[in-house]
């Protein structure tokens, strides 16, 4: 598939086989039902309040299960159910899968898709309606909520940016493997647009999450490079390249470091830190004052 087709939820009536076991994959709508005793005394009553799920087969034995919400799409986070339990105590809802939510789901996702091809096509305006849109139907979309973040700060707008930013830095799903190009994205446009303290805490959170990350280690590096904090800036290079110990990212950054005087190395592996050689801003070039980058072609 490539990076313009359209990643709508499989059809409803697409089916395949659990490996191992030959039976059909379970995914669909199921509901579970709960009984509340409402009142006291003679006037007590039960009532009866009924849930529904989007269930889907991630591995044997295992199915992620997330609500719907009142606009009966699947959203907030997910959680792992063994098999045994879904079919003992959930219920199966397939015509309201086929005839409401499914339908749903294959318009928010043909709206998000809208708003990204408007981004990537410059429209920062019909990007931000169609993400709004998104938004309203599922205010914890990540990666509605993500290209809404990016609209904004491809138009330098601090302000409503950050608003999303306080949104993703909550949300577990937006540090998923799922989401990492669009979360590597939003750091490094964080940066970019001088939010270094939410771009830290952003990072942090990741790191909350996943320690074992070159990437991360390597992004975190450049946030405390530009923040003055060149101790904790070779600490984060160094963790980057204990992960990959060929990244070129961080063998360049480090080789940055120690031809303009941030970083000097005597012969007996010394280490000695500068954090302004030159009298210049900290992340500017010590000879030209070219702001370094080392996000893409690492050129310096």
């Amino acid at each position: 598939m490539s990076e313009h087709e359209s990643r709508s939820p499989e059809q409803p009536t697409d089916r395949d086989k659990v490996e191992g076991l030959g039976r059909d994959r379970i995914k669909g709508v199921f509901s579970t039902q709960t009984v509340e005793k409402v009142g006291t005394g003679t006037t007590q009553r039960k009532s009866i309040q009924k849930t529904y799920w989007y269930c889907e087969e991630a591995q044997k034995g295992v199915v992620q299960v997330q609500p719907l919400n009142k606009n009966y799409v699947p959203s907030g986070p997910k959680r792992d159910v063994p098999v045994d339990e879904i079919i003992a105590k959930f219920n199966p809802e397939p015509e309201f899968y086929v005839q409401t939510v499914y339908p749903k789901m294959q318009e928010l996702e043909k709206t998000i898709q809208r708003g990204e091809d408007h981004r990537e096509a410059g429209r920062a305006y019909s990007a931000e309606l169609e993400f709004k849109e998104a938004t309203n139907v599922d205010e914890e979309n990540v990666r509605a909520n993500f290209g809404l973040g990016l609209t904004y700060l491809d138009r330098g707008d601090a302000v409503k940016a950050n608003d999303i930013f306080e949104r993703l830095v909550n949300l577990d799903a937006a540090f998923s493997q799922e989401h990492k190009h669009l979360f590597n994205d939003f750091g490094i446009n964080l940066r970019k647009n001088k939010m270094l303290d939410q771009a830290l805490e952003y990072y942090r959170r990741a790191e909350q999450l996943e320690t074992r990350d070159e990437n991360l280690m390597h992004n975190m590096a450049r946030v405390f490079f530009e923040m003055g904090e060149l101790e904790r800036c070779v600490e984060y290079l160094k963790r980057a390249l204990e992960l990959q110990p060929d990244m070129e990212e961080a063998t360049k950054f480090l080789e940055y470091l120690k031809k303009h005087g941030y970083l000097t190395v005597a012969e007996d592996g010394t280490e000695t830190l500068n954090d302004n050689p030159d009298g210049i801003a900290s992340g500017q070039g010590k000879a030209s004052g070219a702001t370094v980058d080392v996000d893409g072609g690492v050129q310096f």
